[in-house]
Parts: structure tokens; C-alpha cells; sequence
């Protein structure tokens, strides 16, 4: 409900498309292309229309902060801590074989480029141990209110796009060939999401619109560069702090 008030302030524009093919019951996995900060918010919303909540992989920064941390533990959103995977994957799996909706962002992090990222094999693996359908969802329009390398934008007025694919069915006998055809079928599903997204929208140029449709967002090459220097100093900073931490313990 605080969701639906938001976005009605925000005045967004929903185009949603194929979300019927979300199941009223039972469990099923969402995996949820990846391009902003705020898409497992409006990434849930793709199961609105049939009456269901999502329940979202999300890192575990998210529940440390003080102010995100109380909502997304409230919200039974799964908490990921990449130094140990286990214990998240065990809890979205068991979610699963509960009959409740999970999502997932198989990219891991928000992609620069706009486009389909390499996807983890998590997502596939997850569908498989649960015996759930796993059900590609796209986003778009979700960037340009708040991603990586560009300012908050939350002004009025903007169309968001979600594109609900046809559900696929991973054994988990070769999840690296089942990843690659998830990738295939989110890169046609974005794909099609872009074209059909309002011209008005994403003049030429556009800063949010991938290289290759004409827009200034990085190339995939360019964008994995900028992920790896953005890891770099990301690793440095870490160091530093425990480094003026020992620092202190010293004196």
C-alpha cells in the first residue's frame, strides 16, 4: 500500500505487459533484470495483478542500514551475504517449496550498460532444487530514478515498463546451458521492452538507453571496466578503514 501511494505521488506510468503469467498459487522464482537501485521495489509490483507479494534476494547492506534494514527484515525480504551464500540460497529454496513468490537479480549487481549482464547460475540451480517455475521479468524506465553514476531523479511523471516472459522449467542438470538460455530469453524480452517503450521517453542520447539503440549509456565493455575499477576502489577503501581501525587499537 505505501508502494502504490508512492508511485500514484510520483505520478508514474505503468506499461506492464505478460504479467498474467505470474501464478495466483504456489511458488515460483522472478529472475529481475537489474539496471536500479530501486528495482526490487517496483520489480515486486510485476505480481500485483495477481495477487501476490514477492519476497527479494537482496545484499545484505540493504539490512544493515538503519533505515532500509528494519523494512526489508519486516518484508521477509532474504538477506544475501556474499561471503556466505549458502544460508540465502537454502532460505529462498525453502521459500519456494512454501508456495511463495521469490525474486532475483541473476546479474548480482546493477548493470551500467543498461543490457542483459553474465547471470549467476543461482537463479536456474534455485527453480530446479524447488520444483518451481522460473519466470524472466524485465524492467525499464526504473534507471532513470536512481542508478549507478547519475543523480536521483524522482520527478514526475515517468513510464515504467515490465515485461513478464513465458515461465521456463531448468532440471538443474546443466545449469550453465539453462543460464545461458535464461540470458537469451531476458536479452529478447529487453529487447522488445525498449522498442515498445515511449518514444517521447528516450529521445537519442539518452544517458539511460544502451549503446546500440542509439543511446550514451556505456558499452558492455565499457561497463565491465567501470564495475572492475569501481571493485578496486571499493577493496582499497576497506583496507584503509581496517587499516586506521588497527590504527586507533594501536595508540
Amino acid at each position: 500500500m505505501t508502494a502504490k501511494l508512492a508511485f500514484r505521488a510520483l505520478g508514474l506510468r505503468f506499461q506492464m505487459t505478460g504479467t498474467e503469467r505470474i501464478p495466483r498459487t504456489g511458488g515460483a522464482l522472478l529472475a529481475v533484470n537489474h539496471i536500479s537501485y530501486v528495482d526490487f521495489v517496483l520489480g515486486g509490483f510485476a505480481a500485483n495483478p495477481s495477487g501476490r507479494l514477492v519476497r527479494f534476494m537482496a545484499k545484505r547492506e540493504l539490512f544493515d542500514h538503519r533505515w532500509t534494514g528494519p523494512l526489508m527484515r519486516s518484508l521477509h525480504h532474504i538477506n544475501v551475504d556474499r561471503a556466505d551464500g549458502i544460508a540465502s540460497y537454502e532460505q529462498g529454496v525453502r521459500y519456494l517449496r512454501e508456495g511463495e513468490i521469490v525474486g532475483i537479480f541473476p546479474e548480482a549487481t546493477i548493470s551500467r550498460s543498461m543490457e542483459i549482464k553474465e547471470l549467476k547460475t543461482g537463479a536456474v540451480r534455485m527453480a530446479a532444487e524447488a520444483g518451481v517455475p522460473l519466470i524472466p521479468v524485465i524492467l525499464w524506465g526504473t534507471q532513470r530514478m536512481m542508478t549507478k553514476d547519475h543523480p536521483r531523479d524522482f520527478s514526475r511523471g515517468k513510464t515504467i515498463a515490465i515485461t513478464v516472459g513465458e515461465p521456463l522449467h531448468p532440471t538443474g542438470e546443466h545449469p550453465a546451458a539453462e543460464t545461458a538460455e535464461l540470458r537469451d530469453t531476458m536479452a529478447a524480452l529487453l529487447d522488445e521492452t525498449i522498442r515498445a517503450y515511449p518514444a517521447g521517453e528516450q529521445p537519442p542520447g539518452s544517458w539511460w538507453l544502451p549503446a546500440r539503440y542509439g543511446g550514451s549509456a556505456p558499452t558492455p565493455e565499457e561497463a565491465l571496466e567501470l564495475d572492475a575499477r569501481e571493485k578496486r576502489e571499493r577493496a582499497e577503501r576497506r583496507a584503509r578503514q581496517r587499516a586506521e581501525r588497527a590504527a586507533k587499537k594501536a595508540r
